[in-house]
């Protein structure tokens, strides 16, 4: 690639400001004239009968308005997904489900008064987890689950679940991937590695809490929503669905993101426009922490099998995986992603992994950035290690020597593109954490491999030039992660201006251009194309512009510094602000500077990371001290490496979390640690020094050469911390995550062995 005036080099992301103030605007920050707030009560049983609800208490509270039941809102509509669920009926499904709405003058009011309402339940027996709901002795669902129109993986680039249709059974899918005959290969493999992994349910732990504002149009069945999303027109589509509306009648005002990883997709919008549409006034709903971890969507619990296979020279020649994903009350769609990295991280002619989406009575997982993944990887990965060590080999040799590469399949039969796994190996084994591990007692290196094949999707957006110079780009997508802040980079870069003059215009679903959710990492590179493609067009209609009136031909016009310039001719320049003016007010001529783009890539931008970390393990109490991280990902292309570093970093700081303290807990099916206070998570001070290592290995289709990036950090953290746990204590840990008290025994045990 040639020399750059700006992408690839490190800028500040555009609203950095606004959000270090506190002047960015939240959704908890909209108000508007005659708002009334709203607050959920949630079931406290997995599955029980409503018999009823007496609400005469609540309704002589100050400043009640209404309390809304299932009766009011939901006009005999089934739910097939958690975002089109507004309230329980006569059965309440799992804890945490919202039974009824309290709507009030503030939110003091209208929490007092949800406190008074009575709630009469007949308590059923509930299927409480994944070994439970294997047997079907007890059906979530008798009749059958019911199956959405789409599927919430299909926005982070994996498959619709369900088997609609299909006879009842807890056991919601049951799919196999397979290419060889793996169950014949392992019986002649020289190493075979046999282990069971389990992962604890873990939540996306955003700062900020589901938050929704309705407001009612000003003709029937009209609302706008103003809500903390990752997708507006996901939100937009679920609310129609769910209320039974026209999309035409759905706006929905994409807010500030106060943090997302996947969680936000739309889950309390169409009950917040329910109750908005039915009182006739603006509503606003924001949930308490406990609220928001008993009534969203975590990730699930898995619970992996897997046989590895390898001759001596330490080819993979079989891998054997059995999966079981609890996905709560509706299915999800994890399997598809699964699949396709833990059998395609490195080539193996004989794959078969079956996998089985449970439903139960707990509140319905999502997705949590790179879906699945984590968990999955954990299990590969772990076993990788044990492999290495049964035939003697290195580690990180062992991995480079049956890493896939441009051709080899994905577990889902796949061929992958040219990717970078390979050059990340290259770079991790000189790296001098690797070199100058077992040095220490007490403290261990972990490596793991990771990845993520991306989504993609089409998008368009639109470029403007105004006449003081000031590049507007328009777009329909949502920042969660700086992603506006490269935008601005790519438009800046082809129209030679500075980034400070290039401005984001964020649309509504009624105003923005078309683009895809902020998830699955396929912003940059769905989008990214969408503003090239804007950009070059307004590009050359101010070089059409600037040659007419130099009279010069086009090929000695160059844009730099906001201007357009005769090449080599002193003076004849002028300001792209200015050829603007003229093009808009010229009566018959080429009118105003601006252009859409579109872009429809055909094939993802895959991405692939390489994670040490290196611990210290007390022995005499299990406690397990992160010393050292680091995170070697091939980005294809950093259009803004410092954002790119932030994403890396982010990503493993979750992926230790996930190792070391995170996990859901649940007695008969509630949830026990619904707060901060509880459910642990990393701290600042917790975590450690994290290096980011960013590897070039340039994509055929992402912008400019770029890859994914969001996703890959947290898929190999959890693993690497296992294989530093078994480095430095000879323990291997097969359940995440890593509890002291657990590991101190296994200690015993292997201390009373050796």
């Amino acid at each position: 690639m040639k020399e750059t005036n700006h992408l690839g080099k490190r800028r500040k992301i555009i609203d950095g400001f606004e959000k270090v103030t506190g002047t960015a605007r939240y959704t908890a920050d909209v108000s508007l004239a005659g708002m009334l707030h709203a607050r959920p009560v949630l079931s406290i049983y997995p599955h029980a009968k409503v018999r009823s609800i007496d609400a005469e208490a609540a309704l002589t509270m100050p400043g009640v308005v209404a309390v809304l039941t299932g009766q009011d809102l939901n006009r005999g509509r089934a739910a097939p997904s958690r975002s089109r669920m507004i309230l329980a009926g006569d059965e309440v499904m799992f804890a945490g489900q919202p039974v009824a709405v309290v709507v009030a003058d503030s939110e003091a009011h209208a929490a007092d008064a949800a406190a008074l309402l009575d709630i009469d339940y007949d308590v059923l027996e509930s299927v409480d987890d994944a070994e439970q709901a294997m047997t079907d002795e007890l059906l979530v669902w008798p009749h059958g689950a019911p199956t959405a129109d789409g599927s919430m993986a299909s926005l982070h680039g994996g498959e619709a679940g369900g088997d609609g249709g299909q006879k009842a059974s807890n056991i919601d899918q049951q799919r196999v991937f397979e290419r060889g005959d793996a169950r014949a290969a392992l019986e002649s493999a020289h190493a075979v590695i046999e282990r069971r992994y389990t992962n604890a349910w873990v939540h996306q732990s955003y700062l900020e809490p589901h938050a929704v504002v309705a407001q009612p149009g000003a003709r029937p069945g009209q609302v706008t929503v103003y809500t903390s999303t990752q997708g507006q027109y996901t939100v937009r589509a679920e609310v129609a669905g769910a209320l039974g509306l026209r999309d035409r009648d759905v706006r929905v005002e994409p807010m500030t993101v106060g943090g997302g990883f996947g969680a936000k997709y739309g889950i309390l919008d169409a009950l917040v426009a329910a109750v908005s549409l039915h009182v006739r006034r603006p509503v606003r709903m924001v949930l308490s922490r406990s609220e928001d971890m008993l009534t969203t969507m975590p990730a699930p619990g898995i619970t992996t099998d897997i046989r590895l296979g390898a001759d001596e020279q330490g080819q993979l020649t079989a891998l054997d995986v059995r999966v079981v994903i609890e996905n709560g009350l509706f299915s999800f769609g994890h399997a598809g992603i699964i699949a396709t990295v833990i059998g395609g991280l490195y080539r193996c002619d004989n794959v078969r992994i079956e996998t089985f989406e449970v439903v139960t009575h707990r509140s319905p997982t999502g997705a949590y950035r790179a879906p699945g993944v984590p968990q999955a990887l954990f299990a590969l990965e772990s076993s990788i290690d044990e492999l290495a060590r049964e035939l003697g080999h290195d580690p990180l040799e062992l991995r480079y020597l049956n890493a896939v590469e441009a051709g080899d399949l994905t577990g889902t039969g796949q061929p992958w593109p040219d990717i970078g796994l390979k050059a990340c190996l290259e770079r991790a084994r000189q790296h001098p954490i690797w070199q100058g591990r077992g040095q220490t007692p007490g403290e261990g290196v972990g490596l793991a491999v990771g990845g993520w094949p991306g989504a993609f999707s089409p998008a368009g957006a639109v470029c403007r030039v105004d006449t003081d110079g000031t590049v507007r780009l328009h777009v329909g997508s949502v920042d969660i992660s700086g992603v506006h802040s490269s935008m601005v980079l790519i438009a800046a870069e082809t129209l030679g201006v500075e980034p400070e003059a290039v401005e984001i215009v964020q649309g509504t679903t009624d105003s923005g251009p078309y683009a895809p959710g902020s998830g699955g990492s396929q912003v940059t590179i769905s989008l990214g194309g969408a503003v090239l493609d804007a950009s070059q067009q307004v590009r050359d209609q101010l070089l059409d512009l600037a040659a007419t009136q130099f009279e010069a031909h086009r090929e000695d016009i160059e844009l730099v510094g906001g201007e357009a310039r005769v090449r080599g001719v002193p003076g004849m320049a002028v300001g792209i602000g200015k050829l603007a003016q003229r093009a808009q007010r010229q009566a018959g001529g080429p009118g105003p500077v601006v252009a859409e783009g579109r872009a429809a890539i055909k094939a993802g931008a895959p991405g692939f990371i390489v994670q040490f970390v290196r611990v210290q393990v007390d022995p005499e109490t299990g406690v397990i001290t992160p010393l050292e991280a680091v995170a070697i990902q091939d980005v294809g292309f950093a259009l803004n490496p410092m954002l790119v570093e932030g994403q890396m970093q982010g990503g493993t700081a979750q992926g230790l979390g996930i190792g070391l303290y995170e996990g859901l807990q649940f007695s008969a099916g509630t949830l026990t640690n619904p707060n901060f206070l509880e459910y642990v998570f990393p701290r600042a001070d917790g975590l450690p020094p994290i290096e980011a290592v960013i590897v070039e290995h340039p994509s055929a289709t992402g912008p400019f050469g770029a890859r994914i990036v969001g996703e890959p950090p947290i898929t190999a953290g959890a693993a690497a911390v296992a294989n530093a746990v078994r480095d430095a204590t000879g323990v291997r840990v097969t359940e995440l995550p890593v509890s002291p008290e657990v590991l101190w025994q296994q200690m015993q045990v292997q201390s009373a062995a050796d």
